[in-house]
């Protein structure tokens, strides 16, 4: 009776069209065949965003494949082979379902939607409300005196449809304050009076809404703030009681990769803002906003090929969660990935590396619509991004219009930065270079999460604007 009930929940796990009344091959067409492809992307199979309903060369190929994975039938003229027919279709819901249980215990998939972009933001995660565990309405802001501000109005439509309709699919709603003052932050925070009006203010907030948590990303820190800022998520912590506490942080990168091997490392290298033990002690989930990594990290600039300026390079966010792991529960950690890019204006230093200057980041329909108007093919970087240089003489304007810039969670330097990359170019003419996050990226770092055993991964951010395949990889 248990093997029964086992195998009956593994069933309601299997994807809807999983198992086909017919057989399917080449060249047949149908909502079952796109059901196959599903299926069989989820499997690793076949790439994202290729199930297009039509049975062509790319699906019967990604079919035998597992088939021979499988030893159903595998090359020549074996019966079956690049057909889907009951015995396949049998191996590949059985498959299908052992990893959909195990992947039911596996990662926690979270994300941001941000205030600024709410309608779009809410419509775009409401049909895919299952795929997650957690949703951060990117909602709350602070007043200089330390109260809270509903940027997002978080108690009016179309939030209160969307909060509810979260809660009836058991998703969480943990909504962020998000803080970018250092000045303000450590102002308020190291004054007990205002510290603990603060934390009763959240608790209260969060209590009264019915929100299942609160996400803390208070950014831009300084040193001396750490241990107030301890303190806060100490007494937050205690009064939240069942309540979550999330606490968003800033990349932090080991020292190896931020100096060379003899630079002279400055004595305030390690002054951090955040205190990776309390954070252990005090937060139920602590989000590594691994992105925004541009051209820091001195040991990869070194050895990845130019240009390279990337939203995040798989390498560069395993070292940070490696570094966290020493001090944080790993099954506290969530990774943190971007759906954004960045456009640079590069110059190169003959001999010498190059000169990256931040122009803006963008969603990336602003890339694509450049990339298309320039007959220019965007190709994976030596980060695993999409990106692609150009002239920006070939277009009369390059100013992002309305709706294709995008913000960011963290603050963002436009400074002027120089980098030495491999293969530097003797050339000095500059150009204008995009590197931005797809889905392919996204999956790269879902990877990455499920072999560095962490809790999960949430995004930043969900606003209709990212890449739709990414709702294929968060599975």
């Amino acid at each position: 009776m248990k093997r029964a009930l086992v195998i009956a929940t593994l069933f309601l796990l299997i994807p809807q069209g999983a198992f086909a009344a017919r057989s399917l091959s080449l060249g047949m067409s149908g909502t079952d065949v796109k059901a196959l492809q599903t299926a069989l992307i989820s499997k690793g199979y076949l790439a994202a965003g290729k199930n297009t309903g039509t049975f062509g060369a790319m699906t019967q190929t990604a079919l035998q494949k597992f088939q021979c994975a499988q030893k159903i039938a595998c090359g020549g003229m074996t019966t079956g082979y690049g057909v889907y027919g009951p015995k396949t279709q049998v191996a590949l819901a059985n498959s299908i379902a052992s990893t959909n249980a195990s992947r039911a215990k596996d990662l926690e998939f979270s994300g941001w939607i941000p205030y600024w972009r709410t309608a779009t933001g809410t419509k775009d995660v409401l049909p895919h409300l299952a795929q997650l565990s957690s949703v951060m309405p990117f909602g709350y802001t602070m007043h200089n005196d330390g109260t809270l501000a509903d940027t997002a109005h978080l108690t009016e439509e179309p939030w209160v449809s969307f909060i509810a309709e979260a809660k009836k699919q058991g998703v969480k709603v943990v909504p962020s304050v998000m803080w970018g003052n250092g000045d303000n932050i450590h102002r308020i925070l190291s004054n007990t009076k205002t510290r603990i009006a603060l934390e009763d203010e959240i608790a209260k907030v969060v209590k009264d809404n019915n929100f299942d948590g609160i996400d803390i990303d208070f950014e831009a820190k300084k040193h001396e703030t750490m241990e107030y800022f301890s303190l806060f998520l100490k007494g937050l912590y205690q009064r939240m009681g069942k309540k979550l506490v999330y606490c968003t942080i800033e990349a932090r990168m080991p020292i190896t990769d931020r100096y060379l091997e003899g630079q002279t490392v400055p004595a305030d290298a390690m002054d951090y803002a955040n205190d990776y033990k309390a954070l252990n002690k005090y937060c139920d989930r602590v989000e590594i906003m691994a992105y925004d990594q541009g051209v820091i990290a001195r040991r990869l600039n070194k050895a990845r090929m130019a240009p390279y300026a990337p939203v995040a390079d798989p390498a560069w966010v395993e070292s940070l969660v490696t570094l966290a792991m020493k001090d944080i529960d790993k099954k506290k950690i969530i990774i943190g990935v971007a759906t954004y890019g960045y456009e640079y204006e590069v110059t190169p230093i003959p001999g010498d590396g190059y000169k990256y200057k931040v122009l803006w980041p963008f969603n990336p329909k602003y890339a694509t619509d450049i990339a298309a108007k320039l007959g220019i093919a965007p190709a994976r970087n030596s980060a695993g991004e999409m990106g692609f240089s150009y002239d920006p003489r070939l277009l009369a304007a390059v100013a992002p219009t309305n709706g294709q810039v995008t913000q960011t969670q963290q603050q963002v330097s436009t400074a002027t930065v120089i980098a030495e990359n491999a293969g530097s170019s003797s050339d000095n003419q500059p150009f204008n270079y995009f590197s931005w996050s797809d889905a392919q990226a996204i999956a790269d770092k879902v990877a990455l999460a499920r072999e560095l055993g962490v809790r999960g991964v949430a995004v930043f951010k969900f606003d209709g604007g990212e890449d739709q395949k990414i709702w294929e990889v968060l599975r």
